[in-house]
């Protein structure tokens, strides 16, 4: 497809995704008086996905892009399944986001009277009708796509019976499955959706908004169109399993517009991301078996649980950024999103010490009590962000995995004899040990050169290896949360033979106790707050942190130790 370019007065020229060419050329054209309105529709049954993140950047990202207007319309046509929470926590997360919706916050229970309106006015026009055979009857009375249905025993039920069962069904007459309001079109047509769709079925269900005034609700297939008309909206953009049914959209609109206006659906490819579920159904289960800690859990592909793990919205819309929108659908690496969140941290996260596995150094030359205050750079990507200083003293913490008695070659660590560097600090050489009954590592035992120290004439000595730190005396202990995908296989959703949830990941969350961390950030964390941990990766202050405990989550490690993985 040819890419239009757009150029802003200021901005970079950049090429148009084939969505905002039709716009664009809607606009041109002067569509519906060059007057643009979308809306983001979500159902009200569970919290928001990176997917729907997806959606959302683009409703609202080309109605600002082209000077229009965005609704935040709540699909709430199922009364059993929605809830206040969820309604909460989408509106929650499309301000996260970075988005807004003004004045115009609209459910599709507000429309619940003309829907009704448009459904009698059909049933007396002959178009709608009353069937009383079950869902299973009606599924196998549908035909197949290549074989026509056939008509239901009901279909030429009289106008004044159907408007009285229709009635009574809303009076709450009838139980729930004993009667449907279908569509009345062509049970031979070759889209199986126009095979006297069922408009209208009972539901007896307290709505969220509107009580128990209606015992019957609209089906989606007859609501959502109308909805986005009665709105105004001149493009209706969703994902591509919706293609299907724009035609009926179309036909139920037509019962209300003429020709000078009807919604332009348009559609892309959804997002799949590889390690990970998107259905809503299999993340409640998840979330109800308590296989993760809620839908924020920073496993969970959640708006929040992203949030909660350390994403930023910038990362997040980059991310979107890069993947695009077209008409086929993929799976896309979670790689890339971890990718856009290093991309993201690394310009703004503050460097500071964390060792996650602690083992005690002891510098046998260091004289005794002393303290040295050293300036460490907050971050090297940033000039301005300044520097802050960080205890040294006689012995400190380092990583367990930093220290190996009988090394292979080439590691550049800490190993009898051998010389590394204390970040922002001295050269050391490794003296000794000293070991536990069970011959664990209790101490480690070096010399420090004192003329090496960081800013310092003989600091231009080089070694191969340089490790962080923080001070025994001065370091304060937290609670890390190591968080890592939450399934063990790259495409669960194609695993049609196991139960999903026999592929989760059994070691996507490890917790450690002991971290020991520098007292910087003991005294400057903040819950939302996101830092880099010298050498081990991206971690956010977690809300369940309270004064004189810090409980940090693992955002994404440095590298993406998966791919590296899976290429050997």
């Amino acid at each position: 497809m040819t890419q239009i370019e757009t150029k802003n007065e200021g901005e970079d020229k950049k090429s148009l995704n084939f969505i905002e060419q039709i716009v664009e050329a809607d606009l041109k054209a002067g569509k519906n008086g060059g007057r643009l309105s979308t809306r983001f529709p979500p159902e009200p049954n569970g919290y928001l996905h990176i997917g729907h993140a997806k959606a959302i950047c683009i409703d609202f990202g080309i109605a600002e892009e082209f000077g229009g207007t965005c609704n935040l319309r709540f699909d709430d046509t199922n009364p059993v399944k929605e809830d206040v929470e969820y309604v909460d926590s989408i509106m929650e997360d499309i301000h996260w986001l970075g988005f807004d919706w003004g004045d115009r916050l609209y459910y599709a229970s507000d429309y619940f009277p003309k829907l009704w309106d448009l459904a009698v006015r059909m049933i007396k026009e002959g178009k709608a009708y009353v069937d009383e055979q079950s869902s299973e009857e009606i599924a196998r009375q549908k035909g197949t796509p290549t074989q026509p249905g056939i008509e239901s025993p009901y279909r030429n039920r009289s106008v004044e019976e159907n408007l009285d069962l229709f009635e009574r069904m809303n009076k709450g007459e009838f139980e729930e499955g004993r009667f449907v309001l279908r569509a009345k079109i062509d049970m031979a047509s070759p889209n199986m959706h126009f095979r006297d769709p069922i408009m209208y079925r009972i539901i007896k269900h307290p709505h969220h908004r509107t009580g128990t005034k209606w015992n019957v609700y609209p089906m989606y297939d007859f609501a959502h169109g109308q909805s986005d008309y009665f709105e105004g909206v001149t493009h209706s953009i969703c994902t591509l399993e919706f293609e299907v049914h724009r035609p009926l959209y179309e036909y139920f609109v037509k019962e209300l517009a003429d020709d000078s206006y009807c919604p332009r659906q348009i559609e892309f490819n959804r997002l799949n991301l590889t390690y990970t579920v998107m259905s809503k159904r299999k993340l409640l289960q998840l979330v109800k078996e308590g296989l993760v800690a809620g839908w924020d859990d920073p496993r969970m592909p959640t708006i929040c649980g992203l949030r909660r793990r350390g994403y930023t919205p910038e990362s997040i819309k980059n991310f979107i950024q890069k993947i695009g929108y077209t008409k086929y659908d993929g799976i896309i690496s979670v790689s890339l999103l971890e990718h856009s969140i290093r991309e993201d941290l690394n310009k703004t996260a503050t460097r500071v010490s964390a060792v996650l596995n602690p083992v005690k150094l002891i510098i046998t030359n260091y004289p005794e009590g002393k303290v040295e205050y050293l300036d460490i750079e907050n971050n090297p990507e940033d000039p301005a962000a300044g520097t802050h200083q960080i205890p040294f003293t006689r012995e400190l913490y380092i990583e367990r995995d930093d220290f190996m008695e009988n090394p292979p070659k080439k590691f550049f660590r800490l190993a009898p004899d051998q010389e590394v560097r204390l970040k922002a600090a001295y050269i050391i050489k490794c003296t000794g040990v000293k070991k536990d009954a069970d011959g664990n590592i209790e101490e480690i035992y070096c010399e420090y050169d004192p003329e090496t120290r960081s800013g310092m004439p003989g600091s231009m000595r080089k070694v191969k290896g340089t490790l962080h730190w923080v001070s025994a005396e001065y370091s304060k202990t937290a609670e890390v949360r190591l968080y890592d995908r939450l399934f063990n296989v790259e495409n669960p959703s194609e695993e049609k033979d196991v139960d999903f949830r026999e592929l989760l990941n059994p070691d996507s969350l490890k917790v450690i106790n002991d971290c020991r961390i520098e007292p910087y950030l003991a005294e400057n964390a903040k819950p939302g707050d996101r830092f880099q941990f010298q050498r081990t990766g991206y971690f956010c202050v977690d809300p369940d942190s309270t004064d004189g405990h810090l409980v940090f989550n693992r955002t994404v490690s440095l590298k993406d130790s998966w791919e590296k993985l899976k290429s050997k």
